[in-house]
């Protein structure tokens, strides 16, 4: 699986769906305070990026933590990178794969390219490329550049299917048509195959 990225999405790329260096702290705390889960999500993306408030791992996960208890996938999806981080919690693995669950099953691509990684690797879960390539497909059909990579080099290698170097290229070149770096370099190796 040597060309597999086995990395998860880094806090860099947690999404940030709404501006929100721009709204008002104290209005999205009070919101949150009363039960607000999309500003309870806001609120620790705030805390996190240190927009507005002085960044606080901790506080964003206690807020994200909010949200995520009541159905916000994209909250559900951050406390998991947060695990997976140790970022204002210990680091857990068992713990991210619960949270990335959630938000997969509600349609997360995020989470869903983050759970099939887990199970790439057998972080929290054991491993199993079948299901990693499941959750891929979903991620990736929904156009996240990541899975599409990820599920080209499962087909490259055979790992969870049978290989198949046809659906390889297809998937690395909608990778790359995305501007994933590493998907060029694989199309060009598999015609050299």
């Amino acid at each position: 699986m040597s060309r597999l990225v086995r990395v998860f999405v880094g806090l860099v790329a947690i999404c940030f769906a709404v501006v929100l260096h721009a709204q008002d702290f104290d209005a999205v705390k009070r919101a949150a305070e009363k039960g607000d889960a999309e500003a309870q999500y806001n609120l620790g993306n705030m805390y996190l990026g240190g927009r507005g408030v002085a960044q606080n791992d901790t506080e964003a996960v206690r807020w994200y933590r909010l949200a995520a208890e009541q159905g916000i996938p994209r909250a559900q999806h951050n406390l998991g990178v947060m695990y997976v981080n140790g970022r204002g919690v210990a680091q857990n693995y068992t713990e991210a794969v619960k949270w990335f669950r959630l938000a997969a099953e509600q349609g997360d691509a995020k989470a869903q390219y983050d759970l099939g990684v887990a199970y790439v690797n057998g972080l929290g879960v054991a491993q199993n490329y079948t299901e990693a390539v499941k959750l891929f497909r979903l991620a990736a059909e929904q156009g996240d550049a990541k899975a599409q990579y990820n599920l080209g080099a499962m087909y490259a290698n055979g790992g969870g299917v049978v290989q198949n170097y046809t659906e390889a290229v297809k998937w690395f070149r909608l990778a790359a048509e995305q501007g994933h770096k590493n998907a060029q370099d694989a199309i060009e190796a598999l015609k050299k195959r």
